[in-house]
């Protein structure tokens, strides 16, 4: 083995991680189709649960609409469906107590279980969504289940 090979090999290992925690950004579209769950909901107070060695940030989901998929099969907190995120996760978006959401999600507990690695969070404020092109929540929904066939 060469110089060369051990160069290269010890940059793709510094490379690496840094790779693995970089998400494509996604359109909308693709966004909708990998989200196992829609919903808008409201975020409640988040609480620590400790899972082996990892904790995690639950906030309880106060679910006002279901766009697509089944709510009741996110992770439960507390008897509700909640969001699970890592705690201490860089490049998380602002979530708080009280904030209203559309959010696209996996099902399953992840480092954040928001689609495109945090890209499918869309906060609502005064009614609007204050995230992306759409600002309107009813063109947002439908936009969303339009890019699923309607699913």
């Amino acid at each position: 083995m060469n110089a060369r090979t051990l160069l290269l090999g010890a940059a793709l290992t510094v490379i690496s991680p840094a790779l693995a925690t970089t998400a494509p950004t996604l359109t909308l579209a693709q966004q909708a189709q990998r989200a196992e769950v829609i919903v808008r909901a409201t975020l409640g107070t988040p609480a620590e649960i400790k899972d082996g060695e990892v904790t995690y940030l639950a906030y309880p989901l106060t679910v006002t609409e279901t766009i697509a998929g089944d709510a009741a099969k996110l992770p439960q907190q507390d008897g509700k469906p909640a969001l699970f995120v890592l705690k201490g996760v860089d490049g998380l978006p602002d979530l708080r107590a009280g904030l209203e959401v559309m959010a696209l999600l996996y099902a399953s507990r992840l480092d954040s279980p928001v689609v495109g690695f945090n890209q499918g969070l869309y906060p609502v404020t005064a009614g609007k969504v204050a995230a992306g092109d759409i600002t309107d929540p009813t063109k947002l929904r439908e936009a969303l289940l339009g890019a699923r066939g309607g699913k």
